[in-house]
């Protein structure tokens, strides 16, 4: 627990020290976003553009976390157990890059459908059978969207009414349902 710690105390040292545009506390163990850490970043918040907390112990997100660093470009949560997204993430104006792989998510989070700006949303290796594919369409900026390895409803993808503008990766095995 002390090593974990110190992992965390360490790598937010180096992203207000070094200035850094990143800030990477993955694998550390986290089932939360410290508030200690709010405090620590508050003179450099507005420069962090990318944060990883991969493969932690998340089962959930704050709307603290989120208006806390809204000028973020690219969030990667993979392997955490995040079931859903707070309502406010649909507020993050700079976000182009959201990674919720391997989660517990067993719903698409459509409030990530309210982001402009959101080129990449990859959902692998969760459990989302249906995919709101008339509001992802809609999405000005949106490229790819990874749904590989989750139980898709093919009929769902099939009757989507609007052009698709954006690549939509499954898994062949997947469209079974």
């Amino acid at each position: 627990m002390g090593e974990a710690v110190a992992n965390v105390a360490r790598r937010i040292n180096e992203t207000v020290e070094e200035e850094k545009d990143t800030l990477d506390l993955s694998v550390c163990k986290l089932i939360n976003f410290p508030d200690a850490v709010y405090k620590v970043l508050r003179n450099v918040t507005e420069k962090i553009h990318v944060i990883t907390l991969a493969n932690n112990e998340f089962k959930s997100l704050t709307s603290k976390f989120i208006t806390n660093f809204s000028q973020l470009r690219e969030l990667n949560l993979e392997g955490n157990h995040l079931t859903k997204l707070p309502d406010v993430i649909g507020t993050m104006l700079h976000l182009t890059t959201i990674n919720l792989a391997r989660n517990k998510f067993t719903a698409f989070p459509e409030k990530l459908t309210d982001i402009k700006t959101l080129e990449r949303i990859n959902l692998e290796r969760n459990e989302i059978s249906e995919v709101p594919m008339d509001k992802l369409s809609a999405m000005p900026s949106l490229q790819c969207v990874n749904m590989k390895s989750n139980p898709i409803k093919k009929e769902k993808l099939t009757a989507s009414t609007p052009p698709i503008t954006f690549e939509l990766l499954t898994t062949p095995e997947d469209n079974v349902v």
